[in-house]
């Protein structure tokens, strides 16, 4: 199989004021987010990276996606370093987050326009794409909808669709169904299948068990910032259901702490 991107030893430091000291209960002023995280996402596979809340798996997206430097390490990306070539890394990912906010005062018509002109994507391919990515999302009788009046699924929907207008080979995707009701959930779960058999590179970070269930070919665990497991979805699991096997994993590596 192709390696579509390649983690290597990635770490990432932050410095914590006084009010995140007093959040994170701690006097250390500086934060390891992720610590020598590696790991390998093949061509047409969909890799989970599965942990808590503050284990680092934003911050290894935003590495992969160039939005934040690592301090050490480096990741390949289709052949691009983020490092020495993160204007290519960017024209071959699509990343969405949970942070992403759109402008409420613009449409998805207009936004996705917009978002191809960047992209120098030609009209009429933006024009295809967008009969397409509206119609398996539904955006179409909310085109002209501005974003202040959309429901939080349908957001959400237009942010997937905008993320796709250059149609990229890897696909990074934050918490994907995070806050979303059950009927957009599926929808978007759905979706992320369907990329798999395009061909697509996926990666989806979550601390949702059915998600990576349902849609994983492998995963990663990611505790306190370093990847504690990381193989095929079956072999994770051991013989046990994901979220059994995870918290054996989570409390082999924390000891009786938080546990």
């Amino acid at each position: 199989m192709k390696e579509l991107i390649q983690a290597n030893h990635l770490s990432k430091t932050f410095k914590l004021s006084a009010k995140q000291q007093k959040i994170e209960g701690t006097k250390e002023k500086t934060k390891t987010a992720v610590n020598d995280l590696s790991f390998t996402a093949y061509e047409g596979e969909i890799f989970g990276l599965l942990g808590p809340n503050g284990a680092g798996k934003t911050t290894t997206l935003r590495m992969l996606s160039t939005l934040i430097r690592p301090d050490s390490g480096d990741a390949i990306i289709d052949g691009s370093s983020i490092l020495n070539n993160a204007e290519d890394v960017r024209s071959k990912i699509a990343f969405l987050t949970t942070d992403l906010k759109l402008e409420d005062f613009f449409t998805p018509n207009y936004l996705f326009d917009f978002f191809s002109e960047l992209h120098q994507i030609p009209k009429e391919m933006t024009a295809e794409r967008k009969k397409m990515l509206f119609g398996i999302f539904g955006i179409d009788k909310f085109a002209e909808v501005k974003v202040a009046n959309l429901s939080t699924g349908m957001k959400q929907k237009v942010s997937l669709a905008i993320s796709l207008v250059h149609w990229p080979n890897v696909i990074i995707f934050d918490e994907p169904t995070n806050g979303l009701d059950v009927l957009t959930a599926k929808v978007v779960t759905d979706f992320l299948l369907d990329l798999k058999k395009q061909g697509k590179t996926v990666i989806v970070s979550t601390h949702i068990f059915s998600l990576i269930e349902k849609v994983c070919d492998r995963v990663g665990v990611v505790v306190d910032g370093h990847m504690i497991v990381c193989d095929t979805l079956e072999a994770v699991k051991n013989g046990l259901s994901l979220e059994d096997r995870f918290f054996e994993i989570y409390k082999e590596s924390v000891g009786d702490r938080d546990v």
